[in-house]
Order: structure tokens, then C-alpha cells, then sequence
């Protein structure tokens, strides 16, 4: 194939611009590998897992997380906490625009948190911890009723419920039964509010390991499984590690800013996955170098072809 380039006239849809970067070479080659394979786990009706770290959820990313839940286009969802949380926080606050390079001591005395060129006030934590030590006060009742810790999954699932607005994804999800897990549910603005609970209420209790479970049958009782795995840490090694269960991803999308020279997982491509059984050595993949919050929303456009 030869490389080539095109026009982008105003006419162009997305699904025509993602067509015409075949040919372009470089990483636009590799978005349009991505949208083929969104397509091909789609087609053959993979279990659909979709991972993303917190900074996304910071950004206008959690619209389109929230409206594929809403759609039912996604299966399952695998995240860190700081994601749950920073959902809640935008259903009662406004996130700003600001500059990468601002005076960051300054932002501190003005109450003002930065996540990149996104602040967050920090009022929002205030009324973030009314929520939460409310809800907790009904997730202990349901514990005491259980007789037993709740998992992160169902903790978050009831949250999704209780806060019930409709701009949230926990919420959607909650809502079309999709399954949020989350691996390390005591990190963030959520585990320090878990520990302000737990000194009045010590018996309080999240069953860490309660998510394996039912992760686990999802994995094993798909007929084909597929990762769209945005950025890296906890969420997506939890969510190729759980896979090994079946010897591998059938089809797997990685989008990240990360390189796979320092070791890490964040960094490691679709290819070294397949060394642990991760990935399985057949499947379709592709591993695209870039900032989710770029490419995504192109990739997205797919699930509504």
C-alpha cells in the first residue's frame, strides 16, 4: 500500500475521515486500525470492556462515557475510584478551563485543584462529603441487613442510584445494569471519606475481593471479549489480567501517551500482553499512541453507526 494523504473538506463525516487515514501512515494508520477493530468486536458481539483513569472523567470524556451506558453500548467498566468520584463532583459543580502553566501555589489559596488545564474548586469536596457520609449511613444499613461487606461494584451501583441524575455514567450504568469494578475503591476524596466514617462507624467494611466474582463469570462466560483500554494503571492491568482467565482479550484497543520502555504497565503495548495470556496471540488489536481525550470521541462515533 502506498501512503497517501487527503483532503478535508467541510463535507467530510467521521466515518469518511477515519476511512481516509488508512493510507496516511504513522499514528493516523493506527487510528484507523482502532476503528476497524471497535468495528470487528462490535460485528461479532464481544463483551465489551471499557477502562479509563480519573483524568478523563475530569474532562469532557465522561460525557461519552455517560451516553454509551446510557445506550447500552458497553458491557462492563473497569476504573478507579477517583473516577466515581469526580463524576459525583460534576453533578453538583462546574469544572474551569485554565492554562498547563499556571501559578500552582496561587490556585491552592484560591481553593482552586488542578488536574492539567481542568480545575476543580475545592468547595466541591465540601459537598461531595455531605453525600457520601450520607450514603454511607444507608450502605451500613444494607451491610447489617447482608450480614456481610458489600463489593465495590454493588457500593457503587447503589451510588449511582442514590445520587439518580441523569449527566452521570455511574448513574447509567447503575440504572442498564452495566457493572462499574473498581480494584482499589480506598483510594481518593472516596477512601478519606471512607476513613472519616469509619471512626464513628468502624464495623463499615467494603469487601475488596467481593468484585472477582462476578468479574470473573462475565469473563468466562463470554463468547468473545474485547478491551477498549484507555490509558493504563490498576484499571486497564485489571482488566487484561482478569482475561487471563480465558487466555486472552479476543480483540483489544489501547489508546495511551505512555511508552513501553520504562516496564511499566501503563506503557505496555497490546503485543507484550500477549506474552502473559493477556491477549490472546490471534487477536485482533491495535495500540495507539495519543491523548484518549483526542481520539476517543472519533472512536466513539462508531458504536452509533
Amino acid at each position: 500500500m502506498s501512503i497517501k494523504g487527503f483532503f478535508p473538506s467541510p463535507s467530510l463525516t467521521i466515518k469518511d475521515y477515519l476511512e481516509n487515514l488508512k493510507d496516511m501512515g504513522l499514528q493516523a494508520t493506527e487510528l484507523y486500525k482502532a476503528a476497524t477493530v471497535i468495528r470487528k468486536m462490535r460485528e461479532q458481539k464481544a463483551t465489551i470492556f471499557l477502562t479509563f483513569t480519573s483524568n478523563m472523567v475530569s474532562s469532557g470524556l465522561r460525557d461519552i462515557f455517560c451516553y454509551l451506558a446510557k445506550e447500552k453500548k458497553i458491557d462492563v467498566i473497569i476504573t478507579s475510584i477517583g473516577s466515581i468520584e469526580e463524576d459525583i463532583l460534576k453533578t453538583f459543580s462546574k469544572f474551569k478551563h485554565c492554562e498547563f502553566f499556571v501559578d500552582d501555589v496561587t490556585l491552592f489559596s484560591k481553593g482552586e485543584n488542578r488536574v492539567g488545564n481542568i480545575l476543580i474548586p475545592s468547595s466541591a469536596y465540601s459537598k461531595l462529603e455531605k453525600v457520601l457520609q450520607t450514603f454511607f449511613v444507608q450502605e451500613l444499613k444494607k451491610q447489617q441487613q447482608l450480614k456481610r461487606a458489600l463489593a465495590p461494584y454493588e457500593l457503587i451501583h447503589d451510588l449511582g442510584l442514590y445520587i439518580s441524575d441523569s449527566s452521570s455514567f455511574v448513574y447509567w450504568c447503575a440504572k442498564n445494569n452495566i457493572p462499574i469494578f473498581c480494584p482499589a475503591p480506598t483510594d481518593g476524596a472516596f477512601g478519606l471519606q471512607l476513613y472519616f466514617f469509619k471512626q464513628k462507624h468502624p464495623e463499615f467494611a467494603i469487601d475488596v475481593s467481593g468484585d472477582l466474582k462476578p468479574l470473573g463469570s462475565i469473563v468466562l462466560n463470554s463468547a468473545k471479549t474485547a478491551g477498549i483500554i484507555l490509558g493504563g494503571g490498576v484499571a486497564k492491568h485489571h482488566a487484561i489480567g482478569a482475561n487471563i482467565l480465558r487466555e486472552g482479550f479476543d480483540y483489544a484497543v489501547y489508546i495511551s501517551t505512555s511508552t513501553e520502555y520504562d516496564g511499566s504497565v501503563s506503557g505496555a503495548p497490546a503485543k507484550e500482553a500477549k506474552s502473559w495470556g493477556k491477549i490472546k496471540k490471534h487477536a485482533t488489536v491495535a495500540n495507539v499512541y495519543a491523548e484518549a481525550s483526542i481520539v476517543f470521541p472519533l472512536l466513539a462515533s462508531i458504536f452509533f453507526e
